[in-house]
């Protein structure tokens, strides 16, 4: 009696694995779900980060430059007398 029930338990658990789409033991990808959301989600940190960077160089060395040379020709403003 102990063996049939261990059979059809084993049977029952290779169907809902076949059905699951998994293969048992090797079957389970749990965690390699977690590392690929993690590996994921690290690499659009990264990529976040060197847009970023990108960005505030090229703010630095072409707006703020020009910003700056603007205020610093604003500030030095020298008034011709009239003729």
């Amino acid at each position: 009696m102990l063996l049939r029930i261990r059979s059809a338990l084993a049977r029952a658990d290779r169907e809902i694995c076949r059905y699951l789409g998994g293969g048992g033991a090797l079957g389970d990808t749990g965690a390699e779900t977690y590392v690929g959301e993690a590996v994921k989600i690290l690499i659009a940190v990264v990529i976040g980060a060197l847009l970023l960077t990108l960005t505030y160089t090229l703010m630095k060395t072409t707006v703020f430059a020009t910003v700056t040379k603007k205020v610093k020709e604003l500030f030095n403003f020298v008034q011709t007398p009239e003729v």
